[in-house]
């Protein structure tokens, strides 16, 4: 009775070899989980060991362990040795579903995907100066047909050389030199711009105003007008935009997508500072008598934005700015506190400077408050507005306080942001470009080999003798853990006569012709039927695989 109870519990077992790691656990914990690879275990299928009476599946034996300790306590854990992608393909191979993790390993879990995301945005970024392949070229200007058919016209050649050129300082020596001189312009042009507003940078505009003398005759008398910058600074603005034009023309003709050119935030405010000095230029010369005509000279203002061109010569000032677009909402939660704040304090000091008799009020109203609260929260004091009464004082302090701690709390988001990018840059910069190919090969398996037919052996069945059985000899091996029909039912096995066993594997595996579990099971005898009489035959049927008796007339 304990050998038949011990032959069934193994029977209900399963033995999985992950990786080369044995797992052994029931047929029913892999049935808890259905419509996944192990719920739909048989021994058809190629993973399926006879010998070894095992399932083999070359996959990660880390991650399995966490995939079987699922199918037996229902919780899925991260293992935190395990990188995020593979740990998502291994469940997708096995036939789960990754949103089941446990909130404890959640977090760390989707770290991967945060990291993803990151290099993502870099490699929009285009902070790579390694030069690219000539197929890579050729793929991002859209004529890889006919660099493939080796039929480049010469401008084909020339437009991503000169696209490289100026818009790739690190693509080449040439291309240094032409960033350097880029940064050079706009350096003086800045410094033009600030320069021409100082006092000592500006020549007095002298005007010859007619006046009549005391003895009725007529004189000429200059008078000082007014202030101009010195006419050098117009030559070196001239100079500069000069420059500047013939760069975004080049630009613009050797780009490899138009539309993207006109939509880049950078080429944008490239245009409209160029543009502005031409305007300038034009109201100078047609429009100087007008009035109103200096006020144009405030929108020469967009010149200083052409200090973002330099982003395209550092990548710190692209990350910069990607760590305040990837911080947009702290800094939204920033600005909506200080709003809430400066409301608040600023109505708080005006009541409170009204309480007791204060002469020197300061806060006349609550507008001038808000100028007051948000000088306090921002830490700047300016000092031209000062509460003097005991409550306003209790007010500016609970202000300054709150000011602190509102700016104070979302900067570790914004230099955590800011060190992550950093990072990730540092990181991808010493990656190896040149990666070893892996090359998807699949297992090699055996080839049918078709052998003579034994005597007595069922027909379509190969020889399991010679060297086929010599190098398929483990296929022929008989489980030595399976337990017998004999040992389970008590009844003996009718013998059928002798039956082959093939000694090939099919396409995917060993087939079911070589497994001594499914030919021992093959013969559906009914034990009950007596046969009696001489003549009676019993004929195995190969396709349905039942027995049936036939009476032979003699």
């Amino acid at each position: 009775m304990n050998n038949t109870m011990n032959m069934v519990d193994a029977e209900n077992r399963v033995v999985l070899n992950v990786g080369g790691i044995r797992h052994e656990t029931y047929k029913a914990t892999l049935k808890k989980i259905p419509a996944t690879r192990l719920s739909r275990l048989t021994e058809a299928l190629a993973n399926y060991d006879p010998v070894l009476n095992e399932y083999f599946f070359d996959r990660h034996p880390g991650v399995f362990a966490q995939v079987l300790n699922y199918y037996r306590t229902g919780k899925l854990h991260y293992p935190s040795d395990v990188c995020g992608p593979l740990f998502e393909e291994e469940l997708e191979f096995w036939g789960l579903d990754a949103n089941q993790v446990e909130p404890c390993c959640w977090m760390t879990y989707t770290q991967h995907r945060d990291t993803q995301e990151t290099l993502a945005v870099l490699d929009r970024l285009d902070l790579d100066t390694e030069k690219p392949s000539d197929e890579e070229i050729a793929r991002k200007f859209g004529f890889e047909d006919a660099y493939f058919k080796g039929r480049l016209s010469w401008w084909q050649l020339m437009k991503p050389k000169l696209w490289s050129l100026f818009d790739e300082p690190y693509s080449s020596t040439a291309a240094k030199v032409i960033g350097v001189l880029s940064v050079f312009f706009i350096c003086v042009s800045i410094l033009s711009f600030c320069l021409k507003t100082h006092p000592d940078m500006k020549v007095p505009v002298i005007s010859r105003i007619l006046v009549r003398t005391a003895n009725n005759s007529s004189d000429y008398v200059l008078d000082k007008s007014d202030t101009d910058a010195h006419i050098a600074f117009f030559y070196i603005e001239c100079f500069c935009n000069a420059w500047f034009t013939f760069e975004i023309l080049i630009r613009f003709i050797a780009s490899p997508n138009k539309c993207d050119f006109i939509r880049s935030s950078v080429n944008i405010i490239d245009y409209i500072a160029t543009a502005s000095f031409y305007i300038d230029l034009l109201l100078r010369r047609f429009a100087s008598h007008l009035e109103n005509a200096d006020i144009m000279e405030f929108f020469s203002i967009i010149r200083i934005m052409r200090l973002f061109k330099l982003t395209r010569h550092s990548s710190g000032l692209k990350i910069l700015i990607q760590t305040f677009r990837a911080s947009a909402k702290e800094l939204t939660l920033l600005v909506f506190f200080l709003v809430l704040g400066i409301v608040i304090f600023a109505s708080l000091v005006y009541y409170a400077e009204r309480i007791q008799t204060n002469p020197d009020n300061d806060f006349k109203s609550i507008p001038l408050g808000l100028w007051w609260a948000l000088v306090t929260m921002t830490t700047v004091g300016y000092g031209d507005m000062v509460p003097k009464t005991y409550i306003g004082m209790f007010v500016g302090a609970l202000c300054a306080l709150a000011g602190v701690l509102t700016i104070a709390l979302p900067v570790p988001v914004i230099v955590s942001n800011f060190a992550m990018y950093y990072s990730h840059t540092q990181a991808r910069a010493k990656l190896p470009k040149k990666r070893r190919r892996v090359l998807p090969v699949e297992p090699t398996r055996g080839p049918r080999i078709p052998g003579p037919v034994m005597p007595g052996a069922a027909p379509g069945l190969g020889n399991a003798a010679g060297p086929v059985a010599a190098q398929n000899r483990r296929v022929n091996a008989v489980k030595s853990n399976h337990p017998s029909r004999e040992n389970l039912l008590g009844a003996p096995v009718p013998k059928m006569g002798l039956i082959g066993v093939t000694a090939s594997l099919n396409p995917n595996g060993v087939g079911l012709e070589s497994n001594p579990a499914f030919l021992m099971a093959r013969p559906q005898c009914d034990l009950k039927t007596t046969i009696t009489h001489p003549d009676t035959k019993v004929i195995l049927s190969q396709e349905s695989g039942k027995c049936h008796t036939t009476m032979v007339n003699s």
